[in-house]
């Protein structure tokens, strides 16, 4: 499949369910200063997502764990482990977080989602080399769900 890729703000994408690259979940997330996309959905949704993706506990590199939306006016957020303990992005990390948001997406039934680039940023990696190891993930992915960069 291929995704639609935007230029914007993630929390202006009209769809179902938005995907946060968020970590290990190994810090407590009240320790961090999400920054980045994070940073943005904590200011708008408010603690909830986070305290429910703490609930967790660790989440394996590149797994997916949802939770409600908050304050936003999204059905849910999609949290991926997209970078590993060292706050690196790798092909892997970004790839498989591509796979498990979609599989969320499927088992939970979304029209829709809103991904960021994955390992930009917090990741340290380009934002070219993100989107690139993203295309490539979605290619075999077969899905009705609409799904935006």
């Amino acid at each position: 499949m291929k995704p639609d890729v935007v230029i914007g703000n993630i929390l202006d994408q009209n769809v179902e369910v938005i995907v946060n690259s968020w970590n290990r979940n190994i810090i407590p997330w009240w320790l961090l200063l999400p920054q980045g996309v994070s940073g943005a959905i904590k200011k708008k949704a408010g603690n909830r997502p986070f305290i429910e993706v703490a609930r967790y506990g660790s989440i394996p590199l590149g797994e997916a764990r949802l939770t409600s939306a908050g304050r936003l006016p999204f059905k849910a957020i999609i949290h991926v482990a997209g970078i590993n303990l060292f706050w690196f992005a790798s092909t892997y990390s970004v790839s498989h977080a591509v796979v498990s948001a979609m599989r969320v997406v499927e088992q939970q039934q979304f029209l829709s989602v809103a991904f960021p680039l994955i390992g930009s940023g917090s990741g340290n990696r380009s934002a070219e080399w993100s989107l690139k190891c993203m295309l490539e993930a979605f290619e075999p992915i077969d899905t009705k769900a609409r799904v935006v960069i």
